[in-house]
């Protein structure tokens, strides 16, 4: 019972996700989840493998290897990896949004939203002659979609504008309608993906309101892709950050944010840069660890990216015959790993300092019993000075004779 409540409090389960094109690894072993009611940020650098994931998520690419798990509130559950993608939204109930706007930008408003719910339409129209002739089930059922599209279009500040052509609305007001659009499906788990791109900061304050009032009123959970990082930390739960394909941190947006690795690879500080950026960001525990840089004579060399595992840049899988060549040291995280354990393991390091400083302090006093030895030699090179003085002295008397 404590497991099936456990797994009911996760709508998304992610689990040894992989997802390879040839010889490239988009998505490399990765596992996460996402709770149910809550918004989960997944980011990263551009070409870490976000919107694979969302792909694979989504039906667009059948994975490679791993499992999707979708649990719904009625207790049923989907592996999304094993369903036709035509079956994912309408079975599973998941929508999507993409990074470029897809609407129709021809319909207006209202007829965009009631487009979304052209499958209940058309079941209660008969699949037409129940729509045509005009038979009660249809009529309501048509009354109760546009009242939906009406509701999500008041969500969205859309609703004055409900008869104006979506194409002449501004981006941003696309960017909600596109949500709105999604919403009319009746989700439980909504994909978006980039919604805040291009936004400017009023539009982004608008799309935080839309999504907090969708997670708050609706009980739909969210999975999130997006680069900008503030509409990131105001409104998500749970954040997951993808490398290369893998994922280098999972946590709460705090921890996240002072993640030493996030900030090295989803940023693009260089490691001696790290310090600095964690300076600013106030977390001192992680700037103790990060004080000792790693010894560059024992410690280890430069990480390869994550893909390809740290001791060479490319690996062969003999049983696939698979080869991924990437450059050397190309995982920012993976440096800032090598620097942490190079730190850990010099226990010793302050014992050194102290055999140097006895050895110093013994060097004065052999110095010192050296010292009336070296008069000796002075004396004697005095001695030879005021000989040659007094040598030199006759020898300028006779020199004064002779004028």
């Amino acid at each position: 019972m404590d497991v099936q409540a456990s797994q009911s409090d996760f709508i998304l389960q992610v689990e040894h996700l992989s997802m390879k094109f040839g010889g490239l690894v988009a998505i490399g072993d990765l596992s996460f989840q996402a709770r149910r009611g809550e918004i989960t940020a997944l980011i990263g650098p551009n070409g870490a493998g976000k919107t694979t994931v969302f792909n694979c998520i989504t039906g667009f690419y059948k994975p490679t290897e791993g499992m999707i798990t979708l649990n719904k509130r009625d207790g049923s559950t989907y592996l999304l990896e094993r369903l036709p993608n035509h079956e994912i939204p309408a079975r599973a109930n998941v929508a999507r949004t993409f990074q470029n706007i897809r609407l129709f930008s021809g319909m207006t408003l209202l007829e965009n939203l009631l487009v979304a719910q052209h499958n209940k339409l058309m079941k209660a129209s008969g699949y037409t002659f129940l729509g045509l002739f005009g038979f009660p089930s249809y009529r309501q059922a048509s009354a109760e979609s546009i009242e939906l599209a009406r509701h999500w279009l008041e969500k969205a500040d859309l609703v004055d504008r409900a008869d104006d052509p979506a194409g002449d609305l501004p981006y941003g007001a696309q960017r909600r309608l596109e949500i709105a659009r999604a919403m009319c499906t009746g989700p439980e788990l909504l994909c978006l993906d980039e919604p805040a791109a291009g936004l400017n900061p009023k539009e982004s304050a608008s799309l935080n309101q839309l999504l907090n009032d969708i997670k708050n009123n609706t009980g739909t959970s969210i999975l999130l892709i997006e680069h900008d990082m503030s509409v990131v930390m105001q409104i998500s739960d749970h954040v997951v950050v993808l490398e290369y394909g893998r994922k280098i941190s999972d946590g709460n947006p705090q921890s996240v944010r002072t993640d030493p690795r996030v900030i090295a690879a989803y940023l693009g500080v260089d490691d001696e840069e790290v310090e600095t950026v964690l300076t600013e960001v106030g977390d001192e525990d992680v700037i103790e660890q990060l004080d000792t840089g790693p010894d560059s004579a024992h410690g280890p060399g430069n990480s390869a990216s994550m893909m390809a595992g740290p001791v060479s840049d490319s690996v062969e899988h003999a049983d696939e015959g698979e080869r991924v060549t990437v450059s050397k040291g190309a995982s920012k995280a993976a440096q800032v790993d090598a620097r942490a354990a190079s730190v850990a393991s010099k226990p010793t390091a302050a014992a050194k300092p102290a055999a140097k400083r006895s050895t110093a302090k013994a060097a004065p006093k052999k110095m010192a019993a050296k010292a009336p030895a070296a008069k000796a030699p002075a004396a004697k090179a005095g001695g030879a000075s005021k000989g040659k003085e007094a040598s030199a002295k006759p020898a300028a008397d006779k020199r004064g004779g002779r004028k």
